[in-house]
């Protein structure tokens, strides 16, 4: 990729510790909060902390989705959760790491070892991940459709 590319987000304060997030790309809108574990805190919306560890975990689907394409790999099912650990490090608050545990569910045994370099080649290749400083902890699970059952 030799050209920039830019993602305009605008956050637009609302009410309270709540705001709206837009796009000019985009007819929708996400509200975003603090988080329920700090004082004045929302719960049950989206909080940057988790939108953080959603980048991250969407960023291994899409860029599994077009390895897995490219190198012609077989699969039936992609999943993968995430978990970011927020903590105090020198003083700050940082998601010291993100924990992604994706299920893949692939159709032969024979693409078993494919299906492993592929994943991990999109863990290593995600632009997100590579982007923030967080330790990110990678766990992937292979299953063959016939024992996923």
């Amino acid at each position: 990729m030799s050209e920039a590319h830019f993602y305009e987000v605008v956050v637009k304060w609302q009410t309270e510790r709540m705001g709206v997030m837009s796009s000019p790309d985009f007819d929708s809108t996400v509200e975003v909060v603090t988080p329920p574990q700090f004082a004045k805190g929302i719960p049950n919306k989206w909080s940057p902390e988790h939108l953080l560890v959603a980048a991250v975990n969407s960023c291994l689907m899409t860029t599994f989705l077009a390895i897995a394409e490219n190198s012609k790999l077989a699969y039936e099912q992609f999943e993968s959760s995430g978990v970011g650990k927020l903590e105090i490090v020198d003083g700050k608050y940082i998601i010291s790491e993100v924990e992604l545990n994706p299920i893949l569910i692939i159709t032969n045994e024979e693409d078993r070892e494919k299906a492993m370099r592929i994943l991990q080649k999109s863990e290593a290749a995600c632009l997100i991940s590579n982007s923030i400083k967080s330790k990110i902890i990678f766990t992937p699970e292979i299953k063959v459709l016939s024992t996923a059952l």
